[in-house]
């Protein structure tokens, strides 16, 4: 099965092409540190035979978290968690990616701070949040060298892979789309200029993270709304970023409340895209569940890797019970091999 072929990329050698995508669990303390249950959460990913795990989202500044229990990696301090975290997943066998975000307008972490967030432009999410403040220059260039910092500290923690977070209204997507991007100086107005900010800090991450280590963009395709971000751009945009990135993991929405047509398999055709316009390796997901779906995107050659979310929140061992179903061998985790091996 093509689902349990290797792939590599830089340092990456994959065992399979199963990736567990970012997920939230709201479960740091108030300082961004990684806690037990996080511990739990992604070793037992890690054994149930995923490939790469990609950690949630992880604030790069306090006001980058998306919630008062984000994880963060804004402080020296925080670097021995993500270790242990990352130790834990290599230990039953998984490589780890973090992703790295600036939540921007989607900050809710101090809601009594109402200067908190920082946006392209003082546009509020909903009628629910805080109208953030307008980014000066001087705003701009702090973010990207905490970027740049969380980059040091990862490697500093031992991840294989970091992931700059550009999609789901999160600050560098809030950059590129018109929804929100209202700026009048030169990262507004033109695809080109809306783009430079995170062209800017790709350059600056890839300067500070090792050139043999793999950099992943996370990014939101189409806007799903009128004036917003559509799939020729972001086609465009990525071609501007291969410069700096080895893989792109694609996704789609995010910006404002919209309505999505969601179901099995709904985001892979814009993967594909990219895939085939811009000879990257691409990760696909988006309601993905069975096996032999996974199958027919890799097999078609629509995307290399393939990202199981809340199934994988369902089941941690989906790919071992899915070689298990397919007679398919595999290095089964050591606590459970003879559960497999019946």
């Amino acid at each position: 099965m093509k689902l349990f072929e290797p792939f590599n990329v830089k340092n990456l050698t994959l065992k399979n092409r199963i990736v567990m995508p970012p997920m939230c669990t709201y479960t740091a303390d108030a300082d961004g540190m990684v806690e037990g249950r996080h511990l739990a959460h992604y070793a037992a990913r890690a054994a149930g035979g995923t490939a790469l795990i990609i950690v949630e989202a992880t604030g790069v500044m306090p006001n980058g978290r998306i919630s008062d229990h984000c994880l963060g990696i804004w402080d020296e301090g925080q670097i021995d968690g993500l270790r242990s975290l990352t130790d834990a997943c290599h230990a039953e066998g998984a490589l780890v990616a973090l992703q790295l975000n600036h939540a921007g307008r989607k900050c809710t972490a101090r809601p009594e701070d109402h200067d908190y967030t920082l946006a392209p432009s003082a546009l509020a999410f909903d009628e629910t949040c805080r109208i953030p403040r307008e980014m000066t220059a001087d705003d701009m260039e702090e973010v990207k060298t905490a970027f740049c910092e969380a980059a040091r500290r990862a490697h500093a923690a031992g991840l294989d892979a970091i992931e700059i977070h550009a999609a789901h209204g999160f600050l560098l997507h809030s950059f590129l789309s018109p929804v929100t991007n209202r700026r009048k100086d030169g990262y507004s107005g033109s695809l080109e200029n809306r783009s430079r900010y995170l062209l800017e800090v790709l350059e600056a991450v890839r300067a500070v993270w090792p050139a043999e280590k793999a950099l992943l963009l996370r990014l939101s395709v189409t806007d799903y709304l009128p004036g917003g971000i559509t799939l020729e751009e972001a086609v465009w945009l990525v071609r501007q970023a291969k410069a700096f990135i080895d893989i792109a993991h694609i996704t789609s929405g995010g910006i404002a409340p919209e309505s999505i047509h969601v179901f099995p398999g709904y985001q892979i055709p814009l993967a594909e895209a990219v895939k085939k316009n811009c000879q990257l390796p691409v990760i696909a997901v988006g309601g993905i569940r069975e096996a032999d779906m996974v199958e027919e995107i890799l097999g078609n050659k629509r995307a290399d890797l393939v990202a199981m979310g809340k199934e994988l929140l369902r089941n941690p061992y989906w790919v071992a019970l899915t070689a298990w179903e397919r007679g398919h061998d595999i290095c089964w985790p050591d606590l459970s091999r003879t559960a497999f091996e019946e």
